[in-house]
């Protein structure tokens, strides 16, 4: 899948995230290496809503670093072949301990986002795409302190006062809505 072919498939759902695809496309078009954390002024990056088998609870990690709840996700890799599914999927996995599978390939949400300057890097945006996924092995929910404080699930009330900012709270409505218009829990393999 392309990266074109995976932004075709976004439907946005606010004005900001159709604001943020725009922007997405023009990089894609446009960045020489979009999947580097090196490309500046920005990169593509995969995250993960993390949802139980039965859908009525979601994981969210305490961010070491920025020290608020967010859905899994981060930088892709070179293993991950440009493929931002399976950016979210190894993020997700690496974050949490536990087994996941796509709930569709189709991405769930997009948002761009600015990463402040840091020593060794300048400011820069993510372009952040978000999936849908589901844990098969709920019970083995543990976080990896190198990336988070903590990992935790959470019924959808609770993830969602834990959603300090707007595209956090669209992300969670989304993966809620599209679970609860019987969109059956998939546990295909991703």
């Amino acid at each position: 899948v392309t990266l074109a072919e995976t932004l075709a498939a976004v439907t946005p759902s606010d004005a900001k995230e159709a604001a943020d695809l725009h922007v997405m496309r023009e990089f894609a078009a446009s960045l020489a290496e979009p999947f580097s954390r090196t490309q500046w002024p920005a990169h593509f990056t995969g995250s993960a809503v993390v949802v139980s088998p039965d859908g009525a609870r979601v994981c969210l990690v305490l961010h070491a670093k920025l020290n608020r709840w967010l859905q899994p996700g981060g930088h892709a890799d070179a293993v991950d072949g440009g493929d931002l599914a399976q950016t979210a999927l190894r993020e997700a996995r690496e974050e949490t301990g536990l087994e996941v599978a796509l709930q569709s390939n189709a991405p769930l949400d997009v948002d761009v986002h600015v990463i402040p300057a840091r020593k060794d890097e300048p400011e820069h945006r993510h372009l952040d795409v978000r999936y849908l996924v589901v844990a098969k092995n709920p019970d083995a929910l543990a976080h990896d302190p190198n990336e988070s404080h903590g990992a935790q699930w959470l019924d959808w009330s609770d993830a969602l006062a834990h959603a300090d900012e707007a595209p956090l709270r669209r992300l969670l409505q989304k993966a809620q809505k599209s679970l609860s218009h019987g969109e059956r829990v998939s546990r295909s393999e991703g």
